[in-house]
């Protein structure tokens, strides 16, 4: 007998659609949360078997049980009371769930305290339903690695096509789930590329803020330079409604001290149809080649983009210059903090765990390399044979160019020359400037191509300037409503 749900659940929801239907009493959250489980166990890990989800919170039903019961006795927390949220594998939780970023080796690894940005999503009232797959170590382990896949999960597919279709990466799982509708809401993380990127492929919103808008603590690092946490949601009022949430400033985390202040808790004051009205954008489309090859673009659905913000009464800036944009980028950040920021976080692990330096992971690995080395760990190996150390000259001269060309010679020399207010990307071909820039980004979808393969955009703009962001996107996704759930047979 096949379970029966309320005729209110259906794909799509959004959290004023859930929290109208919460305050009326047409639903509660428990039953929320059992159609999103019911979801997951017949899309996700039966059918067409999306594996987006590596794990679910087990008490995920107890803690809406209680969250409907706080609604009637005391009222509501705020929009997400009730919602729920699924996180990044390497993004820690203290209850049940294991945080491994992918990785056999840490599996079994259960943090003693909540990340952050956790502890902020449950004292908003958000229910954890559990965490995604993702690309291992968030594409820190193998040139030849797919994204999307991880050793302890396997490999994510996208709702949109066959297995072969490019899911993006590493925030892989957190996009799907939103985009297959297992959810309503997820967290991902972005060194470069990770939370634009699976939003482009999935047709989804997403949000990669200013480094220091959302604390890093409790979250398995890659960089100390460029990492972040942000939000996935199938609206950018959706996306906005988790981005204040999530915000706010950590003692334990130094990037979010120039935050204060800045930093909003409700981003939606931004959305504004209107948006685009009197809004100086400028277009930059001079990808290398191999981005046009990739099968990743569509002229005419960025050109029909482009003339949509036009129409909505922006002035547009055809063919800005951005200096430093095709640079030949050091790598020097990537490489030489993952070492350290990593090697930092395995050593504290507690001692159950089987890994607590970079090389006991390498060796684990190969240990166990059936499973653990589908795609080998060339990443791992060359950073391994490196100096653990940041003083080293190569690495900190990368630091401060990444910092000069990305910011005084990129992004906002290109803002200041034009006077702009954004720049507008096709696909995510900004992402790495605006990644060592630590500036935010907005991906958001523009339509699909003829094969079905979903086409997005990126606005991109200055330190901390996410509610001009938010209000571009949101002008932009009322004018054309591109976004079209995925068939789930």
């Amino acid at each position: 007998m096949e379970i029966k749900f309320h005729e209110f659940f259906k794909d799509e929801l959004t959290i004023f659609e859930i929290q109208e239907a919460l305050e009326n009493a047409e639903i509660t959250s428990k039953e929320l949360i059992m159609y999103y489980l019911y979801q997951i166990a017949k899309y996700d890990q039966d059918g067409p078997k999306i594996n987006s989800i590596l794990e679910i919170n087990p008490d995920a039903i107890f803690i809406a049980e209680a969250l409907d019961f706080e609604r009637k006795a005391k009222g509501t927390r705020g929009p997400l009371h009730g919602i729920p949220v699924v996180l990044k594998d390497n993004i820690e939780t203290k209850d049940s769930m294991h945080t491994s970023a992918g990785t056999l080796a840490l599996e079994g690894n259960i943090a003693s305290e909540d990340a952050f940005l956790v502890q902020k999503l449950r004292d908003a009232g958000a229910v954890i339903l559990g965490k995604s797959n993702m690309t291992e170590l968030a594409n820190g382990m193998s040139n030849e690695m797919w994204a999307g896949y991880s050793s302890r999960g396997g490999q994510v597919l996208n709702p949109y096509g066959d297995a072969a279709l490019f899911v993006g990466g590493s925030s892989s799982g957190s996009a799907v789930s939103v985009a297959a509708n297992f959810t309503v809401l997820s967290v991902g993380t972005e060194t470069d590329a990770s939370i634009l990127s699976p939003a482009i492929q999935n047709s989804v919103v997403g949000i990669k803020p200013t480094v220091g808008l959302i604390s890093r603590t409790g979250i398995i690092p890659f960089t100390y330079s460029q990492d972040t946490a942000g939000p996935f949601a199938r609206t950018v009022t959706d996306a906005a409604l988790l981005l204040g949430t999530l915000t706010g400033v950590d003692k334990s985390d130094p990037a979010t001290y120039k935050s204060e202040g800045i930093s909003l808790q409700d981003y939606t004051i931004y959305l504004d149809s209107n948006g685009l009205k009197g809004a100086r954008i400028g277009v930059f489309n001079k990808a290398s080649d191999e981005y046009y090859e990739s099968g990743e673009y569509d002229e005419k659905l960025f050109n029909n983009a482009i003339q949509t913000i036009r129409d909505e009464g922006a002035e547009i800036f055809d063919d800005i210059d951005i200096p430093s944009f095709d640079r030949n980028w050091s790598w020097g950040v990537p490489i030489y903090e993952m070492k350290h920021s990593l090697g930092n976080y395995l050593s504290q692990l507690p001692s159950y765990v089987p890994v607590h330096s970079f090389s006991e992971l390498i060796q684990f690995n190969k240990q166990h390399e059936q499973r653990a080395l589908k795609y080998g760990q060339d990443k791992l190996e060359y950073r391994d044979a490196l100096p653990n150390t940041l003083r080293n000259p190569e690495y900190l001269i990368a630091k401060l160019e990444d910092l000069y060309f990305s910011q005084d010679m990129g992004i906002d020399f290109s803002l200041k020359k034009y006077n702009l207010d954004a720049i507008i990307f096709p696909s995510y071909i900004g992402s790495t400037i605006c990644a060592k820039a630590g500036y935010p980004s907005i991906a958001l979808p523009a339509g699909y191509m003829e094969n079905g393969r979903p086409f997005g955009i990126t606005f991109a703009g200055t330190s901390f300037s996410e509610g001009v962001l938010i209000k571009l996107a949101y002008a932009f996704e009322q004018a054309t409503k591109h976004r079209i759930p995925p068939k789930l047979i």
